[in-house]
């Protein structure tokens, strides 16, 4: 097969990819902020009355309950309230019959074609009292329709959604009449002060607010469009280069990089329709080793002993990392160097450590210094990444 048949994955088809996705996700969110912001105020009402969030989807979209967990549980802005989450995807259904309460919250994540395992579970939280949240899927007490039946821009828009659920629960929090007084939140929302607020008034703020960040993203899109197409190029045929040696995807990341790192993997080796799989593993995957390292030898070592075990020569290590200069990351990096292993990082600030060393041989770095903005449009680099593999592996078949 040559390109030349199919000109939307040629070398320079990653700019108008990563802008269709602003396009997809404007006009998603312009439907959606609104609702987004009432079902927020109600998420906030639940964790007051001792509510949890529990989050749950099958296969790829399991890693987005993990994402939406952790950071519900850390927050990535210091002095943020921890709120209880749990991502129960390994089994949903038993899970939710054995623990669920009248005040928690149900969180279902599937693919844009829905899921009926997923919609049956929200049913049954329904039913007890939960409050419900259906992304996407046809009841719940927000739901919506998928933004694009495209798989991995309807991921992207979905993460996006959670991000902004998470930052908007807060300011519900921390409005004084409910009781809650746990910082200032002028760094998120420069409207927010002390004094008690409309609600109406906070919504429509709010909602403005969620635009903002969709339009936050679209700028760096719109960046990486302009500056970053041959070298998205570059690394996917770099890595196209190693699979064709037999080699492998080995990903880690922390925290929400982790679960970027985890759904890499799952979108190579269970991929969408159409899509053949590619051999990736994720050592962000693996909670025994992890936690057995960390416990044992330190935190620093949670990747780099996972990947002495598994690395062969032909292999592929992607590192992914917001602040690029997560010292686990780095180590791992080094190692895979060492044996030789293609390296990758993707990162967000300047690049960080990683950058300023070398210590990838291509680095795709997001010029941003917010986390959650960072990781959206990670997620659509890799995605990229992804569907550029599928198209040298079937010029190459």
């Amino acid at each position: 097969m040559s390109l030349l048949a199919n000109p939307s994955h040629l070398p320079g088809s990653a700019a108008p990819r990563l802008l269709e996705r602003n396009r997809i996700c404007e006009q998603f969110f312009a439907r959606e902020a609104r609702p987004l912001a009432q079902i927020c105020r109600a998420m906030s009402e639940r964790f007051l009355a001792g509510g949890r969030l529990l989050a749950f989807g099958r296969g790829p979209y399991s890693t987005d309950a993990q994402h939406v967990s952790v950071e519900f549980v850390h927050p990535v802005i210091v002095g943020k309230r921890a709120l209880p989450a749990l991502d129960l995807s390994a089994a949903f259904g038993p899970w939710l019959q054995a623990i669920l309460r009248p005040e928690d919250i149900a969180m279902g994540f599937a693919p844009p074609q829905g899921d009926p395992e997923v919609a049956a579970a929200l049913s049954h939280a329904h039913a007890a009292g939960a409050l419900t949240l259906a992304l996407p899927g046809a009841e719940g007490d927000y739901r919506c329709d998928p933004p694009t039946h495209d798989p991995f821009i309807h991921q992207e828009a979905i993460e996006i959604l959670y991000h902004t659920l998470w930052e908007t629960v807060h300011v519900f929090l921390e409005r004084r009449e409910q009781g809650l007084d746990t910082g200032d939140a002028g760094f998120l929302y420069p409207f927010l002060g002390r004094e008690k607020q409309d609600t109406g008034e906070l919504i429509e703020e709010v909602a403005g607010s969620i635009l903002m960040k969709v339009a936050d993203d679209a700028l760096l899109r719109a960046r990486l469009a302009e500056e970053m197409p041959g070298e998205i190029w570059n690394v996917s045929t770099a890595i196209a280069g190693r699979l064709a040696r037999g080699g492998k995807l080995i990903l880690f990341g922390n925290g929400g990089s982790a679960t970027d790192a985890n759904d890499w993997a799952m979108d190579c080796v269970l991929p969408p329709d159409g899509f053949r799989p590619v051999p990736a593993v994720s050592l962000s995957m693996e909670p025994a080793n992890i936690t057995a390292v960390a416990n044992d030898v330190g935190s620093d070592l949670i990747f780099l002993r996972q990947l002495i075990a598994q690395a062969r020569p032909e292999d592929v290590a992607i590192g992914i990392s917001t602040s690029g200069g997560s010292r686990n990351i780095i180590m791992a990096l080094e190692e895979a160097r060492k044996r030789e292993l293609l390296t990758v990082a993707l990162l967000g600030y300047d690049g960080g450590e990683i950058r300023r060393r070398g210590l990838a041989d291509h680095t795709l770095v997001v010029p941003c210094d917010y986390i959650p903005r960072i990781q959206e449009v990670q997620a659509s680099l890799y995605h990229v990444i992804r569907e550029n593999l599928q198209t040298i592996g079937q010029v190459h078949a």
